[in-house]
């Protein structure tokens, strides 16, 4: 079986993930990613304090919930990348420099196969078999996506989206119990209070009787 344009996609993402993880070193990459996510979760951790600071300057939410997630977003990664590829220099011209640029290599492969594995993914996703090219069916590497893909989307939850829109809303019981203290307000108090005039009103009558 010839060698598809798919197999030719498939090294050749590979191969330039690989020789770019190299150049820039293990080290970077992994703190790379790490610096995206320190990003993320500074974000998070901030949104809520500075949408009211910047809901005070712009009147739109939406523009200013844009500026505080953008900012915040920006301001921190630059930071930590600024801090994070001094340090993944100095691990360069370290001794372990040529160990980090081979892990680096090995560390883009892998990286590269996840690319075309997504691709691949989404492409099956939109595109029935019986449609898709030949060069697509008939590649060599099409066995091992299609493996890695379904190894990957094992790991996923059955139904992501709903667990994602379930951990960020946070339930709210201060909205609730006060509204449940009003309607146990309104029902049990009031009968209480006309049961109490009543024997108010009954005493009363009984004392005048007693009077005359």
């Amino acid at each position: 079986m010839p060698i598809t344009l798919l197999d030719i996609i498939l090294i050749g993402v590979m191969l330039v993930s690989g020789l770019l993880a190299m150049i820039r070193g293990f080290m970077r990459e992994v703190l790379s990613i790490a610096a995206w996510l320190i990003a993320a979760l500074v974000t998070l951790y901030f949104y809520n304090k500075l949408l009211p600071f910047a809901k005070s300057y712009f009147n739109n939410d939406i523009i200013a919930a844009a500026v505080v997630v953008g900012g915040t977003f920006l301001l921190t990664l630059l930071i930590v990348s600024v801090i994070t590829v001094r340090f993944s220099d100095m691990v360069l011209d370290s001794r372990i420099g040529a160990l980090d640029r081979t892990l680096g290599f090995l560390f883009g492969l892998a990286r590269g196969l996840v690319i075309v594995v997504i691709a691949f993914l989404f492409f099956a996703w939109l595109v029935p078999d019986r449609s898709q090219p030949d060069w697509v069916r008939s590649a060599k590497s099409r066995v091992v996506l299609q493996g890695t893909g379904d190894w990957l989307m094992s790991m996923l939850p059955d139904d992501p989206e709903s667990t994602i829109l379930k951990r960020l809303k946070k339930p709210k019981p201060d909205e609730d119990e006060p509204a449940a203290g009003q309607r146990s307000g309104l029902d049990g108090p009031p009968e209480a209070a006309q049961y109490g005039a009543a024997d108010r009103s009954s005493l009363r009558d009984l004392t005048r009787n007693k009077a005359r």
